[in-house]
């Protein structure tokens, strides 16, 4: 059995976004949320440990510019990311947006 060893809640979303990596720039969908990461639905071709530039687009309008690394590539459907790059504003502002989905549950 498998247990899930995530510091933070994660949502299910589906949010437009754009990533680009050192081969590619895509356009993807971000499916799954939490604060220190997120599964971006996508094609395009990323290795693990990649860095990559994220522009997630909230309800609200603003996107979210962060950095990530890449720590899971699931084949010719997308790839998981965990942030190591974000502005302490749009920290703020992704957690208050996991917070209000978190807590309509």
């Amino acid at each position: 059995m498998q247990y899930d060893t995530r510091k933070a809640p994660r949502i299910k979303v589906n949010l437009p976004a754009r990533w680009e990596g050192v081969l590619e720039q895509r356009q993807a969908t971000v499916t799954s949320l939490s604060i220190h990461g997120c599964f971006l639905l996508s094609g395009g071709e990323v290795k693990p440990k990649e860095l990559v530039r994220i522009e997630i687009e909230l309800p609200d309008g603003e996107p979210v510019f962060c950095w990530g690394e890449v720590v899971e590539q699931a084949s010719d459907i997308g790839f998981a990311v965990r942030f190591n790059a974000l502005e302490e504003a749009e920290q703020e502002r992704l957690a208050n947006f996991i917070a209000l989905r978190v807590d309509a549950r």
